[in-house]
């Protein structure tokens, strides 16, 4: 047995931990050989190589992971497949021009109000359009001639076009009830565990919020600010977490949309806002939530990347709100703020591979009850809810260790973790996290 494991314990992780997605896609991940595909098919398009670009062109955008995009050659053409949640996008490529077609709902009695919707939709689109297609579906394309369809503006047409079929879908089957979905064959349905379990940590995380915001110690206007930390931790922590797709999914990008509009509403009515959103969500029937409950692959993803330098920020600006909250000993809105950092973090932007690694681990700490019953068996609190330091200290180096080739003076200083009390705890692992070096 080496140093490290006489040091912190034997590591078993591996074999233990599932198979469980959790969070937004991000396709900001790639690999080296990706990359070098990218640049393979900007010189053989220059090259007027074409179908040699493209080629490369769904190396580049290919996750082996998700395995999202697949493609075949015949008679001199590239007929490809791309998937982007619910939606699967088809293609063809040849020596003359490129046509992209995702199909978004199946409507078979398509009245006035749809059709000023898709039009005035089409204004908000840079390459692609809504279109009717032969079979009656409502459909987003993108064609273009082949010489003006270099890698750089196919790359950003897939993008639009892919993006917007996955979310339309579920708005316009809401908006307008004549519509019907279409199914895809690539949606894999969780196990019955996984669905129970997520189902349960909604409902019981709204619902012990709730409870703080009906304690007659919050009831006054000083309070309004840890209120709004309650809700947004809430609602990050469940996208992270649940990572929910349709009515779920909408309902929480929108609780941070109008929260966030420069509409001059008061906090308050902010916090009533999302509250009323939230019970809507909890009130909708068990089998509605398990319909919404799938794997699906991506090939892009929806937030941009952020610097660690943006996220030191994030974390010094917001931190040192916990104090007064700790010293006053209302733990629950303490532990809110870093919620809402980690939160904001992954809801908002694609942060880099080493911070996503210790976000999802600050999760696993402080949810020990939630993982237990997705079936991991690595624990990082015992039964009476104590910290298992030498766990938690051997996993924030193993991240480290892992994420050594793209930063490799990441050293994360574990003497600097306080493990007293969870605020205390989480303090201290916010601090460790700013002082990282992630310079590469």
């Amino acid at each position: 047995m080496g140093f490290f494991e006489k040091l912190f314990g034997k590591d078993n992780s591996e074999e233990q931990q599932p198979n469980i997605r959790f969070g937004r896609y991000s396709d900001s991940y790639k690999t080296e050989q990706q990359y070098d595909a990218w640049d393979k098919a900007l010189e053989k398009f220059d090259d007027k190589d074409y179908l040699g670009a493209y080629r490369e062109f769904f190396v580049y955008l290919r996750d082996d992971r998700e395995d999202n995009v697949h493609w075949t050659e015949t008679q001199g053409a590239l007929n490809f497949e791309i998937f982007q949640g619910s939606k699967k996008i088809t293609g063809m490529v040849n020596h003359a021009k490129i046509r992209v077609e995702a199909k978004i709902v199946s409507a078979e009695d398509l009245n006035i109000a749809i059709l000023n919707q898709l039009i005035t939709r089409n204004y908000d689109l840079e390459y692609s359009r809504f279109a009717l297609t032969e079979d009656n579906c409502i459909a987003i394309v993108f064609d273009s001639f082949l010489l003006d369809g270099s890698p750089y503006k196919f790359y950003y047409a897939l993008r639009e076009l892919a993006i917007n079929a996955d979310k339309q879908d579920d708005l316009l089957l809401d908006e307008f009830k004549g519509l019907q979905s279409i199914a895809g064959d690539h949606l894999k349905p969780l196990s019955m565990a996984e669905k129970e379990s997520k189902y349960n940590f909604i409902q019981t995380k709204i619902k012990e919020v709730f409870d703080l915001m009906d304690d007659s110690r919050y009831q006054g206007s000083q309070f309004s600010g840890g209120i709004t930390y309650l809700l947004l931790d809430l609602t990050y922590r469940l996208d992270f977490l649940i990572k929910p797709e349709g009515f779920m999914m909408e309902t929480l990008e929108r609780i941070n949309r109008q929260y966030f509009a420069n509409d001059k509403r008061k906090i308050e009515e902010k916090n009533a806002m999302i509250r009323s959103e939230l019970e809507a969500l909890i009130a909708r029937p068990k089998t509605d939530f398990f319909k919404e409950m799938y794997q699906v692959p991506a090939t892009f993803g929806i937030t941009k990347p952020i610097s660690p330098a943006r996220i030191y920020g994030i974390i010094e600006g917001e931190l040192a709100n916990m104090d007064w909250y700790r010293d006053n000993r209302h733990e629950a809105i303490a532990l809110s703020i870093p919620g809402y950092i980690v939160g904001n973090c992954l809801f908002n932007y694609a942060v880099p591979k080493v911070m996503l690694d210790y976000f999802q681990l600050y999760y696993q700490i402080m949810e020990p009850q939630y993982f237990s019953k997705l079936g991991f068996t690595i624990n990082y609190r015992n039964a009476k809810g104590l910290f298992e330091e030498r766990k938690i200290k051997r996993r924030i180096k193993q991240i480290a260790q892992e994420n050594k080739t793209t930063y490799k003076r990441v050293d994360p200083d574990i003497h600097t973790l306080q493990f007293g009390t969870l605020p205390e705890f989480a303090k201290s692992y916010f601090i460790l996290l700013k002082n990282l070096d992630l310079s590469t």
